[in-house]
């Protein structure tokens, strides 16, 4: 490619500072990242409901519904690994390494994580067994206890590889569109998940599903059931009830099969995403240089909270992601639910992620422009306000007939912006307030102001699984037997939630203050300073 182009892509000086070969091996350990991410992101809540069945009628975990257990386990997992970001983002910052104190965690995680996220899908349990209630408890404790274990080995490669950009430049308009184009990298690994996956699962497991429409097909043939039937009728077995117990039995049976079917499915998926996405964590070690990182004496722990809770404007920014964490819930189990059990098609829940990639890449591209334009600050608070009058009006609009499925689908693509827009401009947003906290206290703590960032994404996921599997149990979905009680508060919960999101995370960047203008301010003036002090 040439060298020329991708200088001027990335905002960098030929043969100074951080070079595109760089720029490009972060981008694709990010592009790894995500095969792993997602694949825990979008299914491991799936694989419980659906493939252990969970989410069946009569499955129960102690007094609480299989379906609830699992949606809280998925938020109380979620939020206990988001408060652990700051503890590693300390760690970050006490590390020091031949190689830095980021990129080492690309070469030392790279196999745990990979390992733990095979096990997260390791297909021992029976799902049979879980809806009977013979294992239920002590298969749910298991997944429980081996997801918080990859949630936390996730965090150690999470926060160091995001805090990794903030050590390559301190140029800010440099480390944008460095971000810009890891997170497009990103976008599409975990793109190819969404689609990929179950498109695989719903054509694999096609013939066990929707057995009450399909019942001809469930059946075989119905003179097999009459000649059962008649040659029990002469044991004195009333003929009718002798073809409602096959029909029954073949569907049980029939039921039993999808969800091991799916849990096999989904244990090979993980095994082919964790060997790609390995390499690419050695790649991004090995081809990145850090530049910009304290040699001091590492601060504790405590004195890196306080060091967060002086970075006032960086919790500006964690509030607002804390509250847009509900803005994509259709993206996560949600959206797949909907798919599935609504239209009766998962690999729709392909076409759903897909429909908001266009404007996202419109946005990725326009990010650059948008922000020596408008600011971050403005155009982040702009594209959230647009984000929710999309939603209402899809809301209100509905899904109940092909012409409103139509608007829908404009209305997917064009929430594909501020999806795209958050997904960049947060991280170099992030990464300005490393500055200011340098600029303020004398200290960058990049590992602590990182943290943040994999806080707000862990979450956004934790919200997005519960709030999915929530829809599921409010809309009275039966994951055996793929009946649905009340489609359309499926619809409700998900859009609804959306819609508040969207609108609550844009408050607080209001207040707001690093503009582009300020940052380049403080980071002269940190220079002059370390200039003067070397004197």
């Amino acid at each position: 490619m040439n060298q020329g182009f991708l200088h001027k892509l990335f905002g960098t000086t030929p043969g100074k500072g951080v070079q595109p070969k760089e720029a490009i091996a972060y981008s694709i350990a990010g592009f790894g990242q995500n095969f792993i991410c997602t694949i825990i992101g979008s299914y491991i809540t799936v694989f419980m409901t659906d493939a252990l069945l969970f989410g069946a009628d009569g499955v129960t975990v102690g007094n609480v519904s299989g379906a609830i257990a699992v949606a809280i386990l998925m938020l109380a997992a979620r939020v206990f690994d988001a408060f652990n970001d700051p503890i590693m983002g300390s760690v970050v910052d006490k590390t020091r390494t031949k190689w830095g104190k980021c990129r080492p965690y690309l070469k030392w995680m790279a196999f745990p994580i990979g390992i733990m996220t095979i096990l997260c899908f390791l297909p021992i349990f029976s799902a049979e067994s879980v809806y009977d209630g013979s294992k239920t408890i002590q298969t749910f404790v298991t997944i429980a206890v081996i997801y918080v274990v990859w949630s936390v080995v996730y965090t150690i490669a999470d926060v160091p590889y995001w805090g990794l950009s903030t050590c390559l430049t301190n140029n800010t308009e440099t480390r944008g569109n460095i971000l810009t184009v890891a997170r497009m990298f990103c976008t599409v690994g975990a793109g190819i998940v969404t689609v990929f996956v179950p498109m695989i699962t719903g054509a694999l497991t096609e013939k066990f599903k929707y057995a009450d429409t399909d019942a001809d097909k469930a059946l075989i043939a119905i003179d097999k059931a009459e000649a059962i039937a008649n040659m029990v009728a002469n044991q004195g077995i009333n003929k009718s009830e002798a073809i409602q117990t096959f029909v029954g039995t073949v569907k049980e049976g029939m039921e039993i099969a999808n969800a091991d079917t799916l849990k096999i499915i989904y244990f090979v998926c993980a095994v082919v995403l964790v060997v790609a996405a390995i390499p690419m964590f050695f790649y991004g070690f090995k081809n990145t240089k850090e530049r910009f990182t304290s040699d001091e004496n590492p601060p504790s722990f405590g004195h890196n909270l306080k060091l967060l809770f002086k970075n006032d404007q960086l919790l500006l920014i964690v509030l607002s992601g804390v509250l847009g964490g509900a803005r994509m819930v259709y993206s996560y189990t949600g959206g797949l639910y909907f798919a599935k059990y609504i239209l009766h098609n998962e690999g729709l829940y392909g076409v759903i992620t897909l429909l908001v990639v266009p404007g996202g890449l419109v946005a990725s591209i326009l990010v650059p422009w948008m922000s020596k334009k408008f600011t971050k600050k403005w155009s982040y608070i702009a594209v959230h306000l647009f984000g929710g009058v999309v939603m209402a009006i899809m809301y209100f609009i509905g899904y109940d007939a092909p012409w409103k499925m139509i608007i829908c689908a404009i209305g997917l693509v064009l929430l594909g912006i501020p999806q795209g827009v958050n997904n960049i401009i947060t991280y170099a947003m992030i990464g300005d307030t490393v500055d200011y906290l340098e600029w303020k206290t004398g200290e960058r703590g990049e590992g602590i102001c990182f943290a943040m960032q994999t806080l707000i994404n862990k979450i956004g996921m934790a919200v997005g699984a519960f709030i999915g599997v929530l829809s599921m149990s409010i809309a009275g979905i039966n994951a055996r037997t793929y009946e649905v009680a009340n489609p359309d508060a499926l619809w409700d919960v998900l859009i609804i939630s959306g819609i508040v999101s969207m609108f609550a995370c844009a408050v607080p960047l209001f207040f707001y203050k690093v503009t582009e203008k300020k940052q380049a301010e403080m980071v002269a003036e940190i220079e002059a300073r370390k200039s003067e002090a070397s004197k």
